[in-house]
């Protein structure tokens, strides 16, 4: 019997056919390093260490990318509050995961890129989207996305065009399933990113990406220049993650 994987587009459970067999790239959203690691990202995480190793067994050749986000809202505010520089706080609890990680025999992803480490091809996605007219600098200084210009918006999570705040803008990156606005794509600068260190220059301004961002642009990036290709086999994580984290992924994808 063939692999069948639930579809979150299409809501069946359908056969899994990979793109360039016996290749199968597999994305995973892994921790955001601002905390220990819990039991419940651990249940995802063990679920996705049990897909691979089915995968491998089939006999595919899985290339698997578990990022770290080591800068968002959460992240810096941890570190403003423990009087930290970023990367002094992420690198301790990105030890904490990996070690919890070869306790409980996961299987380590053959890349962990770190969003820190990818401002380069951030920057150059947001320039495209600009440069695509989809993306647009707010009063604020930030960069946002325009659901406005994505006419398919909002098919992952099955909302409705009426449910859009088309024009309203979110800047946060907490969740707010209740608000499917413009999202920041990269953040206007302030004191406390600059107190922690989580501030770059860009052409569009000073700051730092949108934690949505970091996903798109480190998956592209890693197949990109491993495979030559822009389309993942599997992209995977929490249900809690489908709106509004994977929707915006669609979109600035």
């Amino acid at each position: 019997m063939s692999l069948q994987l639930h579809n979150t587009l299409t809501r069946r459970v359908e056969p899994f056919t990979a793109l360039a067999p016996p290749r199968v790239t597999l994305y995973t959203c892994g921790p955001t390093v601002w905390n220990f690691a819990h039991i419940g990202n651990f249940r995802t995480f063990l679920f996705e260490d049990l897909l691979r190793r089915h995968l491998e067994w089939s006999g595919f050749e899985v290339y698997h990318i578990m990022n770290l986000t080591d800068v968002d809202d959460r992240v810096i505010k941890a570190a403003a509050a423990a009087g930290k520089r970023l990367a002094e706080l992420t690198d301790l609890f990105a030890q904490a995961f990996f070690e919890d990680r070869d306790f409980l025999r996961i299987k380590a992803a053959h890349s962990y890129p770190r969003a820190t480490r990818y401002m380069p091809a951030m920057i150059a996605l947001i320039e495209r989207l600009l440069e695509r007219g989809v993306a647009y600098k707010g009063d604020d200084g930030s960069v946002y996305l325009s659901i406005a210009k994505f006419p398919t918006y909002g098919r992952l999570s099955q909302l409705e065009r009426r449910q859009l705040k088309v024009g309203a803008r979110v800047a946060s990156d907490e969740y707010d399933k209740e608000n499917p606005s413009d999202f920041a794509l990269w953040k206007a600068v302030d004191e406390v990113d600059e107190q922690v260190g989580a501030a770059w220059d860009a052409p569009f301004g000073r700051g730092r990406p949108g934690w949505h961002l970091e996903c798109s642009a480190m998956s592209l990036a890693e197949i990109g220049t491993r495979f030559n290709v822009q389309t993942l086999d599997i992209h995977c994580c929490a249900i809690d993650l489908i709106l509004p984290h994977h929707e915006n992924e669609i979109g600035q994808s």
